[in-house]
């Protein structure tokens, strides 16, 4: 079998299919997350404590000065920026939170499903059992 032949039968399975479609809905999904934390929640954040720019959040390794935005002390030298590390943890936490709630959800749907009826019993089985039922009555 040819490597050409091999990967397209590789590629045309359907577990890769889904995959390609999940990572890329993935992607989409991350970019609504990293929007609904950076436009939401991170303002509403702010304002609960005192209106703090968390994108803006740093420490000054050079001496500048803490008052300057995170661009311009950036540009004085090193700054341990961790206002951007708490917003991307919180779009990790979203995330792994909204993807636990759909796999839970669909086990539960796997679960709800009910189990597939039994097969019908053979005839001759059947025959056979009356005839031993009858045997037993004697």
């Amino acid at each position: 079998m040819s490597v050409a032949s091999e990967f397209k039968q590789f590629a045309l399975k359907g577990n890769v299919m889904d995959l390609a479609v999940g990572v890329i809905i993935g992607g989409a999904f991350g970019k609504i997350v990293d929007s609904l934390v950076n436009d939401i929640i991170m303002p509403v954040i702010g304002k609960i404590f005192g209106g703090f720019d968390f994108s803006n959040m740093y420490f000054p390794l050079n001496g500048q000065s803490g008052d300057l935005a995170l661009v311009e002390a950036k540009k004085l030298g090193a700054v341990l920026a961790y206002g951007n590390f708490i917003t991307i943890v919180l779009n990790f936490i979203i995330l792994a939170f909204i993807i636990f709630q759909m796999v839970k959800f669909m086990n539960s749907l796997k679960q709800a499903e009910p189990p597939p009826a039994p097969a019908a019993t053979p005839e001759d089985i059947v025959l056979l059992r009356e005839i031993r039922d009858s045997l037993k009555k004697k």
